[in-house]
C-alpha cells in the first residue's frame, strides 16, 4: 500500500511513522509512505504557504497552488491515488468503517492544514474526501494523519502479525472490545475472572462474548444499533437486556 502525506512539518509526521507496527510494516516494503515538505512546492523566495485571508479576520490562510502542485507531483511520479484526503474539523467523522474502505486502496494522499485553514478551493479542486478524527481543535493536520494511517494501516494484510488481533478488536464489528487479563492473577486486591483459569475454551468463548455486549450497551449503547451481531449474541444481548429490566 502507498501513502503521501503532504505537510510543513515532515519531521512531525516521520517521527510517529518511525516506531511500532507502521514502522515494521514500512521496514517490510508492505507500506510504502512517504512525507512531503509542502514548502517545496512553492515558488516565491520565502518558500510561502499561506496569506492573509479575502474579507479580513485573524490568522492565516494555505494557500491553494502548492497543495495543487504537491498532490500532481504525487500523482505523476507515484500514480493516481484511490483518494485525496483532506485532514479537517469540518469533515465527516473518521472511523472503523472508514479505516477498512480505505485499507483496500492501494494509494492514499493525505493533506495536513495548519493555520487558520485551508483555502475552501483546495477542498473543491484538489481533495475527493474530507475527514475529521473528532469533535475539537488541533494545532494542524499532523496527528490526524498519523491517526488515519495507523488505523488503515494495521488493516493491511501483513501489517499486524497476528490477524486475530486485528479481527478482535474495539469496533472491528460494531462491538467494545472484552476485557483483557495477564498475570499476575491477583493485583490491587481484584481477581482475574475464574473463567480465565478454567481452561474451558467453550466457556472463555461465551464469557468474552458476553462481555463485550455487556460493556458495549453500557458505554456505547448507541454502536448496537449498527453492528454485526450473529445469532448468538443477539440472544445474549436479550438476556443482559432482561436481566437489567429486571435488577438481577
Amino acid at each position: 500500500m502507498k501513502l503521501d502525506i503532504v505537510t510543513i512539518f515532515p519531521r512531525m509526521v516521520e517521527a510517529g511513522l518511525a516506531e511500532g507496527v507502521i514502522g515494521r510494516g514500512i521496514e517490510r516494503r508492505i507500506l510504502d509512505i512517504q512525507v512531503h515538505d509542502l514548502r517545496d512546492y512553492t515558488t516565491d523566495r520565502h518558500r510561502s504557504v499561506d496569506d492573509v485571508p479575502y474579507g479580513g479576520g485573524p490568522g492565516m490562510v494555505m494557500k491553494p497552488e502548492p497543495l495543487a502542485r504537491a498532490v500532481e507531483d504525487i500523482r505523476t511520479r507515484r500514480g493516481e491515488p484511490g483518494a485525496v484526503v483532506l485532514l479537517s474539523p469540518q469533515g465527516r467523522k473518521f472511523t472503523q468503517t472508514e479505516a477498512v474502505r480505505m485499507s483496500a486502496m492501494s494509494h492514499l494522499v493525505l493533506l495536513c492544514g495548519r493555520y487558520e485553514g485551508m483555502d475552501e478551493r483546495v477542498r473543491t479542486a484538489v481533495a475527493t474526501d474530507e475527514l475529521s478524527i473528532g469533535d475539537y481543535v488541533l494545532s494542524g493536520g499532523e496527528l490526524p494523519a498519523l491517526v488515519v494511517v495507523d488505523a488503515v494501516c494495521r488493516l493491511v494484510p501483513g501489517v499486524v502479525g497476528d490477524v486475530r488481533s486485528v479481527e478482535q478488536d474495539s469496533f472491528s464489528r460494531g462491538l467494545l472490545d472484552y476485557p483483557h487479563y495477564t498475570r499476575p492473577s491477583e493485583f490491587a486486591g481484584q481477581k482475574v475472572p475464574d473463567v480465565l483459569l478454567s481452561g474451558h475454551h467453550e466457556e472463555v468463548r461465551r464469557w468474552r462474548k458476553m462481555t463485550a455486549l455487556r460493556r458495549t450497551l453500557e458505554r456505547r449503547p448507541e454502536l448496537l444499533n449498527t453492528a454485526a451481531l450473529d445469532d448468538e449474541e443477539r440472544r445474549m444481548l436479550d438476556e443482559i437486556r432482561k436481566e437489567q429490566e429486571t435488577g438481577q
